[in-house]
């Protein structure tokens, strides 16, 4: 925070970003843009620092630089997915595709690229907080058989693969329920897009592409050629209509 300036007054409960960067007048213009937003703000300066921040201050969304002397933020990001699941937006001053899918792969849930603008990330900010509320359901939807192979189970957000427990991501969490919600329709990218990531990202197609891959290497027999997630070229996903595809 610039020097002089009081913290601003946010609500108690609101949330709570972690942004780590070595650069003083990024956390600097970072922080005031998520104030004026009413966010609750954290520092770290670097990858070490962050990831004691994540045990002592339970941030709701960390903002990570990948450019970082010592640890940068790929390997910051390694570390923490060994022991939270926390939201990672990664920063970075690089554009190419390679390191946008490194970073997902990675467990990042988003990618900024700088120079950016205070509007597109209190956008991106929104749109992450906002599909970390994971979709609620009732009981007796909580685990959907699809199969003799394959269940769903909605309120661990896990699947179950021929009796084991599979552990999902949030996000392809996200993607599956809203693909098992249409079985039997073709659901187009852009819906994907605006359902899983938010409006804001219906022009990043890979993104679906990326995460359809991850949900197959988990649920499919035979993820290049899969049974359940089946693409509609040029248009979209379809999640196989169990009852009625299905052999009885």
């Amino acid at each position: 925070m610039a020097a002089g300036k009081p913290p601003r007054a946010v609500p108690r409960d609101a949330k709570r970003i972690l942004v780590v960067d070595d650069e003083p007048r990024m956390i600097g213009f970072i922080r005031m843009n998520l104030e004026l937003e009413g966010y609750q703000v954290v520092e770290a300066h670097t990858g070490l620092e962050a990831l004691e921040m994540v045990r002592t201050q339970l941030p709701d969304l960390i903002l990570l630089d990948v450019m970082m002397p010592q640890l940068d933020g790929f390997e910051t990001l390694r570390m923490l997915r060994e022991f939270s699941s926390i939201p990672v937006i990664m920063l970075t001053a690089k554009g190419e595709e390679d390191d946008k899918v490194f970073g997902l792969e990675l467990g990042a849930v988003d990618y900024v690229t700088k120079p950016f603008g205070s509007r597109e990330l209190s956008s991106r900010v929104r749109a992450v907080l906002r599909r970390a509320e994971m979709p609620s359901t009732s009981p007796e939807q909580a685990v959907l058989k699809i199969d003799d192979r394959l269940s769903v189970d909605f309120n661990r957000r896990e699947v179950i693969v021929n009796g084991e427990h599979i552990k999902l991501r949030p996000t392809e969490y996200r993607l599956l329920y809203h693909l098992i919600e249409n079985a039997g329709w073709t659901v187009p990218h852009e819906q994907l897009l605006a359902k899983v990531w938010g409006y804001e990202y219906r022009d990043e197609t890979h993104y679906v592409r990326l995460y359809v891959n991850y949900l197959r290497e988990k649920i499919e027999e035979d993820p290049s050629n899969p049974k359940y997630i089946l693409t509609e070229r040029g248009v979209g996903y379809r999640f196989v209509d169990f009852k009625k595809d299905q052999p009885a």
